[in-house]
């Protein structure tokens, strides 16, 4: 039998990461759907998958600091027929002022996009996975959710959250064909620095050895999600900083969750 077309669901896809994973899985005969709020960004990136790499590459402009958004990207992407095969939850946004100076609105937003629509997106996706035996997963939470925690607003939480719930994720799942992979990047090149307005002092002040780039953190998340790894921290530098800073690695911890738990079905 050939080969099914698959199509992956990628937000935050208008730069950084996201574009990077976009234009990884397209070279690879993946369709896309661009999520993002800049569409001119997301429509100027179809164009060009599509005519680089021959693949349907759909655009929907969504915040998703909006409640609604999540089940409304879902519901456009059955409009147009298309089953969401691969969920990459990239879109994130962080705040530059301390927590007690921070109006309550904004803390709301960063919660929506990092914890509740990464979630309800993957629980509206889900389902159509189970039936078709197929599905891949990346949350991307970061290399802090590994680390002790730090004066970093609500950053490090949401992070911690998304990396302990994409395990748990995958150990539902695997049996059904489904990896879920939460992706912990350290310092990365993209305009999430620009937004927070700290990319000056970050470059600064941090030797260029530990900073990535998209692509090479793209390719070391789907190389981990392919192969059914449920944790993937990109570069030697972040790999030795996991280890050393958790006294229980990563896998045992993966392992002991996933044998040892009271609760699991």
């Amino acid at each position: 039998m050939p080969t099914p077309v698959r199509t992956a669901l990628i937000t935050g896809a208008s730069a950084g990461i996201g574009a990077a994973f976009a234009t990884h899985l397209a070279a690879q005969g993946i369709g896309v759907v661009l999520v993002a709020r800049r569409e001119d960004r997301l429509t100027t990136l179809a164009t060009e998958l599509t005519q680089r790499y021959g693949v349907t590459a759909e655009v929907i402009a969504a915040d998703l600091t909006d409640p609604a958004a999540p089940r409304a990207i879902v519901d456009r992407t059955r409009s147009l027929g298309i089953d969401v095969d691969i969920l990459i939850n990239n879109a994130g946004l962080s705040g530059s002022k301390a927590f007690a100076d921070t109006p309550f609105t904004d803390l709301a937003g960063e919660i929506q996009v990092m914890i509740t629509a990464v979630t309800e997106l993957a629980h509206l996706v889900v389902p159509g996975m189970k039936e078709r035996g197929f599905g891949r997963i990346v949350n991307v939470s970061s290399l802090a959710a590994l680390l002790p925690p730090a004066a970093s607003l609500l950053y490090t939480g949401i992070k911690s959250y998304v990396l302990n719930v994409s395990q748990a994720l995958d150990m539902e799942l695997k049996p059904h064909g489904i990896h879920v992979t939460a992706l912990c990047p350290g310092f990365t090149h993209s305009e999430f620095h620009d937004v927070m307005g700290t990319r000056d002092t970050a470059s600064s002040t941090l030797p260029g050895f530990l900073w990535q780039e998209p692509q090479d953190v793209v390719r070391a998340g789907w190389n981990a999600v392919e192969k059914g790894r449920p944790v993937c921290v990109p570069g030697t530098v972040n790999k030795v900083t996991a280890v050393a800073a958790k006294p229980v690695p990563t896998g045992l911890g993966y392992l002991l969750g996933r044998t040892l738990n009271p609760f699991k079905n």
